[in-house]
């Protein structure tokens, strides 16, 4: 079943156009993770928060990449990683465009 996984987490920036120029490569390596099919980046510079709401195929890998995704960031300083996970009702998603 398509799992959906939400991300958060104290970001100090960059924000906009600079964060799309140094999160480049990133983008680019998630969308190479197993299970994965979308991410959409999320970003509040009043709050400083950033983060994610991505799908995958299964919550195996939802719950893989969240915990390589988790080390990852508090190896960079983050203090706290806000991750949920939630299976995703494809036939209701359908009738409100949702894209799986």
């Amino acid at each position: 079943m398509k799992t959906l996984l939400q991300v958060d987490f104290p970001f100090a920036g960059p924000f906009g156009e600079e964060m799309a120029n140094a999160m480049k490569e990133l983008a680019e390596s998630i969308a190479q993770e197993p299970g994965f099919i979308w991410k959409i980046w999320t970003e509040n510079p009043d709050t400083k928060e950033a983060g994610g709401i991505y799908l995958f195929e299964d919550e195996a890998s939802a719950r893989n990449y969240l915990e390589k995704h988790t080390a990852r960031l508090k190896g960079f300083g983050t203090p706290e990683v806000n991750g949920k996970v939630f299976q995703v009702n494809e036939a209701l998603s359908a009738i409100d465009n949702g894209p799986v």
